[in-house]
């Protein structure tokens, strides 16, 4: 269902670990590293026999793995030759030893700084052993000549990037400021959390993950707190026909939502509950806008609430029978932003209350009125975009952006949420401060009304019972999957909300 995405620092925990704690030598995991490197690259490229093979071994464990792969190749018949960061005599402890190997064998070993870059013609494969997911801080001057290099290649090249192609942080998977374009990144016992995120997969290429020999209990006892989504998590959907069930077993989702002129919302936000198993959908709405709603989708009921067409006291008050016949609530799309809508907010959180799922204008009613954080039941999920959440956390949509997991981490472990960040790569944090991290990013999934159809997957789900955090992590891999398989149909786009919730019982077979 998920797998593990440490960061840089989680991952030297682990390697520390294995060598500290059960004996494996640095030198055994650098080979294994580097045997698991050749397997990729002769899976991915073919036979290396008479192939001109260039490796850039850096002044680290990462320079340590291309001189042991290096070994490998010309093992295998590659013409190999290896630039080395610093001078032979001042590597140490595991990269010093493979580097001796190399020199035991007499294969070619030359200095970077004594290189003329414009003078060497393109390899047929270049290794990219530079810099490892360690990396912080300023970029030597030679080191970036040689991603300028790199990046220049013809695209017949072959580019391999051992564990991180070199100048993309391992953490935000960002360039720094320059990286090495990769056509295949192998990545050592595990994704590194930064490879993950869409941004880095102009540099990454094809990621490959591969073990070299961390023992599970190590990775058991000091687990990742950053999880990729995968499809296995639809298992746990009842897809299976139940031709005993009725509409009252598989949940009620009740959308609190619609205002003059947003009336598309919350009918999205059910239609996306009704397209992922809810058996009965409600919009909750002030009475005056019911003709609108009604003009809808007859699939979807109506319960009108007060008098006109705003938001009241009195809404609130009428919202109790509705809310006693359902099993999730949804609160905020299309709510509307008047100081009426607030007060709405505010009566409906001091109710008893179902699973609730807060979204859209709920959200700016929270931003405005932080006291509302604090009436926020323990089974809410909020799901804001970049936009939303710097409203909710008072910082800039660049800063949100920047350091995505650590924004949704930290608030969603303050306001003890689940909260969803939504965009490409949209991140879930739990109230215990564990991540979990989609696969997708789909430019078919940027359309008005694609959160209010994620939030209506959401209240389906949890309608049927489904824990906030496990609701949360299926429906952004279903609706992620969704908007994918719109792609075929929509390759440029133009696809509508309503057609993301609609194929979402087609993709379950995927």
């Amino acid at each position: 269902m998920y797998r593990p995405l440490p960061t840089p620092k989680e991952m030297s925990r682990w390697d520390a670990a294995a060598q500290q704690d059960y004996g494996l030598l640095q030198e055994l995991l650098m080979e294994n590293a580097s045997r698991e490197a050749l397997a990729v690259l002769l899976q991915e490229y073919g036979p290396v026999r008479g192939k001109q093979a260039v490796l850039l071994a850096g002044p680290g464990n990462n320079g340590g793995d291309a001189f042991a792969l290096a070994r490998h190749l010309a093992d295998h018949g590659a013409l190999v030759s290896t630039f080395h960061a610093k001078p032979v005599e001042s590597y140490t402890g595991a990269a010093a030893y493979h580097l001796g190997l190399l020199l035991k064998l007499q294969l070619p070993l030359v200095p970077l700084l004594d290189t003329h870059i414009d003078h060497l013609p393109p390899p047929d494969i270049l290794v990219d052993g530079l810099l490892g997911t360690g990396f912080q801080g300023e970029m030597r001057p030679d080191y970036r000549q040689w991603i300028a290099y790199i990046n220049r290649l013809p695209r017949q090249v072959f580019i391999l990037a051992l564990d991180i192609p070199t100048g993309l942080n391992g953490l935000t998977g960002r360039p720094s400021p320059e990286a090495v374009r990769a056509t295949t990144t192998v990545s050592f016992e595990a994704t590194k959390i930064g490879l993950a995120f869409p941004e880095a997969a102009a540099y990454v290429g094809k990621e490959v993950a591969r073990p070299i020999g961390i023992p599970a209990k190590v990775k058991r006892t000091m687990p990742a707190r950053q999880h990729l989504l995968e499809a296995s998590l639809l298992d746990q959907l009842n897809t299976a026909s139940d031709n005993l069930l009725h509409k009252g077993r598989a949940g009620h989702v009740l959308v609190a939502g619609g205002s003059p002129g947003l009336t598309g919302a919350p009918l999205l936000a059910a239609l996306g509950a009704l397209r992922s198993g809810a058996g009965l959908a409600s919009v909750a709405c002030p009475s005056g806008l019911g003709n609108e709603i009604k003009t809808g989708w007859p699939e979807v009921m109506l319960s009108p609430l007060g008098n006109g067409d705003c938001w009241s006291e009195e809404c609130a008050r009428e919202l109790r029978a509705p809310l006693d016949r359902c099993d999730a609530l949804i609160l905020g799309p299309g709510l509307g932003r008047s100081p009426e809508t607030a007060a709405f907010c505010r009566s409906v959180l001091r109710l008893d209350l179902p699973p609730l799922v807060g979204d859209a204008d709920f959200l700016f009613a929270l931003s405005r009125n932080p006291d509302l954080f604090a009436l926020l039941p323990e089974h809410a999920v909020l799901t804001p975009h970049p936009g939303e959440m710097a409203a909710l956390t008072g910082l800039s949509i660049a800063q949100v952006q920047e350091n995505r997991i650590e924004v949704a981490r930290e608030h969603a472990v303050k306001w003890s949420v689940v909260l969803v960040l939504k965009g490409a790569g949209t991140v879930i944090a739990s109230r215990d401060g564990d991540v979990y991290v989609s696969p997708f990013a789909c430019a078919n999934l940027a359309v008005g009304g694609s959160g209010d159809v994620l939030c209506g997957v959401v209240g389906a789900l949890m309608a049927a019972g489904h824990e906030p955090l496990t609701a949360a992590n299926i429906a952004v891999f279903w609706h992620g999957l969704a908007g994918k398989a719109l792609e075929a149909r929509f390759p440029a786009r133009g696809n509508l909300a309503r057609e993301i919730a609609d194929m979402l019982p087609h993709v379950m077979s995927r």
